[in-house]
Parts: C-alpha cells; sequence; structure tokens
C-alpha cells in the first residue's frame, strides 16, 4: 500500500519516543486495551470482540482522501481508539482543528463466527460528526450524528485471517451540528471546551444470527389502580420469525420470578409480565431484576440476549415531581462528563463510577448530563448505585430547516438507547436556547421546533417528563419550569422571588436585569413544577492570575477564595433555595472544574474542594423532610 500525504504529514511522524510511550501505556491496561468493558450493558450477547486500542491514523487537511482512495493507503501515524485526537490518552494531543481524519486497524474474527447463516456486526458507540467506513476496501456504510450508536453488518465483506477496517471522519465546524460544549473555534472559552473530533466511544464486533433479537424496550408500570407492579417488554427482531419462540425472564437475584414465552409470528412481541412481591427502584434503593431473552426454534436457543431493568414510576402531582408515588425533592447537580486527559471519553469504567459516588457523597440524588449523550456505562452505574438522571441533547448553536432535521434525527436515536434505564426520570433536548436564538424575538418557526420535538419526545416515551427549553424562554408545553438563577446569596433569591412568594406569579425574566424571559410568544405558567436547574456556579478565585486577565464568566457567576468561604456560600444558597415552597427542586453548578471553568465541587482531576459530608449535611438540614404520599 502507498502511504497518504496531507498538510501536518511531517508533524505525524511517529518519533520513536510517542511510540515508546504508547507502548507502555497499552501494557499497563488489562489484555493491552483501553476501555476492555462490555460497551451495551443492556444488552448483552455473550460473543464479542473489542477492537480499541492503536489503529493507524492520518488527518487530510485538504481533503485529498476521497480521491486520492486512502481506503486502500497506509497511514504514517496511529492514535489510541476510543480517545479522540486532541486527548493525551489517544497519543496525539493535538489540540488544533481538524475537520476529516482516517482510522484504520487490522482484524481477525473466529472461524465459527464466518460459518452458517451469520452476520457480524461492526458497532461504533459514538463517533463525531459523519462517518464512511470501509471493511477490506469495500465501502459499507455510512452515519451522521455524533453522540450515538451505530452499526454494519460486516459479514459480506470479512475473509478468513486478517481483514482491514477504515474510517473516515468528516467533523465541520459547523454552528448547525449538535456539538454540546465543542468550542467552534477550538479553544476553551468560558462554558466552551476543546473539540473532540472522530472515534470517542468503544469499536467492538459481534458475531449475530441472521434472524435474531434486534431490540428490546422496557416499561415499568408501578402503582396502577388495579393492575399488578410489573414489566412490560417489546422485543423486535431483526426479521419476521414465524415458527419460532421467544421466551422472556425476570430474575431477582439467581431466581426466576417472571416468565412468559409465545410463538412468534412476525418482527415483534409484546409480553406483561407481573413481578409478585415487587421491589422498587429508588436512589436509596437501587433494586435491578436481570432479564434473559431467548429465541428458540424447534428446541434450539439460537439468540439469546441479557439485560436488567427497575421498576419505578415517575408523575406530576400537585407541582412536585413524584417517583414511585412519594415527592422527591431533587437535589442534582449539573454533570458535564470531561476528564482533562480524554475530555468527552472517561479514561475509565471506574472513572464513571467514581463520578456516580461522587455524587452520592455530597448527598445528591440526582445529576442533570449536561449537554451530552453519555456513555452508557455511566448510566449503568446511576441505575446500579441509584442516582436520577435527567437525559439531555447535545445542541447545536445555529438555526436551520438543515440544523432542525440533524437534530430530531440524531435525539430520536438518544432517546431509543436510553430509553430502558431506570435512572433517567425527565428528558431535556434544548438547554437555554441554544440552536433556537430566534425565541427572544417570538420567532414562530424556532417556537413551533420546540413544539414539535416535545411532541416528538413524548410519541418515544409517553411516561416520562419532557422539559422544552431548560433554563427559560419555555413554550408553555414543558412539563416543568426549568429556571436557571445565578442570584448569589439567600437575601436576593428571596428578594428576587417576594412576588412570587406572595402572588405564586414567576418573576418575567429567568435571572439579572436583563435576563431571557421565562416564558415566550405569549406562554404561561399553568401548574407545573418550577425547579431551580441552574444554580450557584461559585467560582474559586485563579491562583496568580490579575483580575485583568480572568475569563468573562467571572463577570456572571459568584465567586469564593477558599474551601471554607465556598462552604459558607453553599449553605446560605441552599437555605435561600429551601426558603422557596413552590421550588421542588434544584441543580448545582457543577460536579467537576473544566478547562477555565473552575466551579465546581471537584478539581479537573476529582480532588473535593470541601468535604463532601459537609455538602450532604447542608442537603439533610435544608431539603431533606419525610416525603408526603401523592
Amino acid at each position: 500500500m502507498r502511504t497518504t500525504k496531507s498538510k501536518k504529514t511531517s508533524s505525524y511522524e511517529p518519533s520513536r519516543q510517542r511510540q515508546a510511550k504508547v507502548r507502555e501505556y497499552l501494557a499497563q491496561l488489562p489484555g493491552g486495551i483501553p476501555r476492555p468493558e462490555y460497551p451495551r450493558p443492556q444488552f448483552v450477547r455473550r460473543e464479542w470482540l473489542c477492537l480499541n486500542g492503536k489503529w493507524d491514523f492520518t488527518f487530510d487537511d485538504y481533503n485529498q482522501g476521497l480521491q486520492g482512495r486512502w481506503w486502500d493507503m497506509e497511514f504514517p501515524d496511529f492514535i489510541v481508539v476510543p480517545f479522540a485526537p486532541q486527548t493525551e490518552l489517544s497519543c496525539k494531543n493535538e489540540k488544533d482543528i481538524f475537520e476529516i481524519a482516517w482510522y484504520a486497524r487490522e482484524f481477525e474474527v473466529p472461524e465459527s463466527w464466518r460459518k452458517g447463516n451469520q452476520n457480524i456486526l461492526l458497532h461504533f458507540g459514538a463517533v463525531d460528526y459523519r462517518t464512511t467506513v470501509w471493511v477490506n476496501g469495500e465501502e459499507v456504510g455510512h452515519n451522521q450524528g455524533g453522540h450515538v450508536p451505530f452499526n454494519f453488518d460486516i459479514a459480506p465483506y470479512v475473509k478468513k485471517g486478517k481483514n482491514r477496517v477504515v474510517l473516515r471522519v468528516e467533523d465541520p465546524q459547523d454552528p448547525y451540528q449538535p456539538r454540546g460544549k465543542q468550542a467552534i473555534r477550538g479553544v476553551p472559552k468560558g462554558c466552551d471546551y476543546y473539540c473532540t473530533t472522530g472515534i470517542w466511544q468503544t469499536v467492538w464486533i459481534e458475531p449475530v444470527p441472521a434472524v435474531r433479537i434486534q431490540d428490546l424496550y422496557v416499561t415499568p408500570v408501578v402503582g396502577e389502580e388495579n393492575t399488578p407492579d410489573a414489566f412490560e417488554i417489546r422485543v423486535y427482531l431483526h426479521a419476521p420469525a414465524t415458527g419460532w419462540n421467544l421466551e422472556v425472564e425476570v430474575l431477582d437475584g439467581e431466581t426466576v420470578v417472571a416468565h412468559a414465552h409465545k410463538d412468534a409470528v412476525g418482527a415483534t412481541a409484546r409480553f406483561w409480565l407481573p413481578i409478585p412481591d415487587a421491589k422498587l427502584w429508588s436512589p436509596e434503593n437501587p433494586h435491578l431484576y436481570d432479564l434473559r431473552v431467548r429465541l428458540s426454534k424447534a428446541g434450539e436457543v439460537l439468540d439469546e440476549v441479557s439485560s436488567y431493568a427497575g421498576l419505578r414510576s415517575v408523575k406530576l402531582r400537585d407541582g412536585q415531581l413524584c417517583l414511585n408515588g412519594e415527592q422527591v425533592y431533587l437535589k442534582m447537580v449539573l454533570d458535564q462528563g470531561y476528564w482533562p486527559e480524554s475530555y468527552l471519553t472517561a479514561p475509565t469504567d471506574e472513572a464513571l463510577k467514581a463520578d456516580v459516588e461522587w455524587c452520592k457523597k455530597f448527598g445528591f440524588n440526582g445529576a442533570r448530563k449536561h449537554q451530552k449523550v453519555e456513555d452508557p456505562r455511566w448510566l449503568y452505574w446511576c441505575d446500579k448505585l441509584g442516582l436520577v438522571v435527567w437525559g439531555e441533547m447535545a445542541n447545536a448553536r445555529a438555526w436551520s430547516p438543515k440544523a432542525e432535521e440533524w437534530f430530531m434525527a440524531e435525539w430520536e436515536r438518544a432517546v431509543r438507547r436510553d430509553y430502558n434505564h431506570p435512572c433517567i426520570i425527565t428528558w431535556v433536548p434544548i438547554n437555554e436556547s441554544w440552536g433556537v436564538p430566534g425565541l427572544s424575538q417570538d420567532h414562530p418557526g424556532q417556537y413551533a421546533f420546540l413544539e414539535r420535538i416535545v411532541a416528538l419526545t413524548r410519541r418515544l416515551d409517553p411516561d416520562r417528563p419532557v422539559i422544552d427549553n431548560d433554563g427559560w424562554e419555555h413554550t408553555g408545553i414543558s412539563d416543568i419550569i426549568a429556571i436557571h438563577d445565578y442570584t448569589p446569596t439567600a437575601a436576593k433569591l428571596l428578594k428576587r422571588y417576594e412576588k412570587t412568594l406572595q402572588t405564586g406569579e414567576l418573576p418575567i425574566r429567568s435571572w439579572g436585569k436583563y435576563g431571557p424571559n421565562i416564558f415566550v410568544r405569549g406562554a404561561s405558567y399553568s401548574g407545573q413544577p418550577v425547579m431551580l436547574t441552574e444554580v450557584g456556579g461559585f467560582l474559586m478565585h485563579p491562583p496568580d492570575l490579575p483580575k485583568d486577565k480572568w475569563d468573562p464568566l467571572y463577570e456572571a457567576y459568584g465567586t469564593c477564595r477558599t474551601p471554607e468561604d465556598m462552604l459558607e456560600k453553599y449553605r446560605d444558597l441552599m437555605q435561600g433555595i429551601a426558603a422557596l415552597p413552590f421550588v421542588s427542586g434544584f441543580c448545582y453548578t457543577q460536579l467537576t472544574d473544566i478547562e477555565v471553568e473552575i466551579n465546581g465541587l471537584l478539581t479537573y482531576d476529582r480532588q473535593p474542594k470541601v468535604e463532601p459530608e459537609q455538602i450532604a449535611a447542608i442537603h439533610q438540614e435544608c431539603f431533606d423532610k419525610k416525603p408526603e404520599k401523592s
């Protein structure tokens, strides 16, 4: 094979020092593979092969690759997948903006995978943003969307022995594509951070039968009148399967507590599985049931998938959120899921688990995963350890009909991916009018777009609340009125909501003298729960940095100088929020520092600035009252 050449080819030449660094890093990992854990914990098959690790790599600054048939060429550099080239753990650590990149690696599959009527699925957890895939020089598929998984059947292209997979990834600095907190200019400033280009979640392959279990949708049914607590499980097959048998089991530990089976007469089946002596899922008792689904013919099991689920209900009543019929005051923290050495990709599965554990140590019962469709492994740990989640989409920064199409297509896939997680209790498609900036001028098209997003989300999931636009400029159809309010003290907060306390009427503006309106285009409050879904954000004074060099963030948020100062300000703010009886939850900004945004309870490398137990004690003092039955 020839070798690719592009604008920065000379800087791509892998030095011996960098080669040695990669070898040393991979040697420390189990099996030499980063992020080796099974990537899809709610849909598990026994056989699979992780393709994380060292890949060949090159940038394509002049967009020469397609014309030059780079899928047939060798690449002069390398990268460690699943980490983006901007990150340290990728062993590239290139901070520039790169709009086109190519990946390649060789792999072998067991001979047994190539026998019979088998498919071989090549999976990508997430690749930002547009992807084309080749196997052994043949183009096998395309994907658009940087935050959701996709796969291709590569069985027709796989041969005995070594095979080669190649990716071309295009990540334009386009304000119309969903990008979340990735800075359009590529340089961290304010609340925006370095970009994440290309592969940033696990790549893997698995063998599957041609007729197989394609999807599971698990809906808990709890507390319904004259109905036992149960799971409704919808099973979708890849192809019609007349004459086959589907079997579903629910297990509590090793004990089968519910079982059902039926003959398959098409590509879909629905099961109703009442659970005797049901154990409900909650942050205090995150009980999970295991699931087994089998597809058989003539007594032979041809496909089997294992999963898990939690029994819980989410309802809104009398201006409150109720979990399993009890009012729950949401004490949430904003969690953006960035790490200094790996950005959007957690360095390890243990790091994902640790962030959930930190939330609980600080006394939070929930997290608002902000501007990111997080790795499913994080949601698994929220399910297992007991942390409720608001699932949020990464937003664009500009509006157009094209941007609407891109957003709706990716958001639908995100909701479908995460539907089964009991920890998720609310959907948040849009934050602070990002991607719909015309709302402040009552733009009718953007208003209608918000309404379509909410309608789509409710059709996909009728059982969870949907927030149309977290922070401000609500359309009036939002299930929760989510207000961002960085008022820094209890006294100022009570003054701001003085009229609300007297009359129940919300302020016109969300925060500040010239802040955005809470409602737009004539919409008004109609009794929904009210939550302050971004508060606090106390920034530490940067050490040894003159004030004229401070980031503009310091003009907006409150600040503190010492851990003791932070703790005092936090207690005062929480006492102010607790004195607002119309508020049914809050979200503190934020869990960790990120780049110049140093307002975390933890530093960027996850060191606590104050003792977690002290924050938890403030929560208990201010908010932990015996919940009322609803």
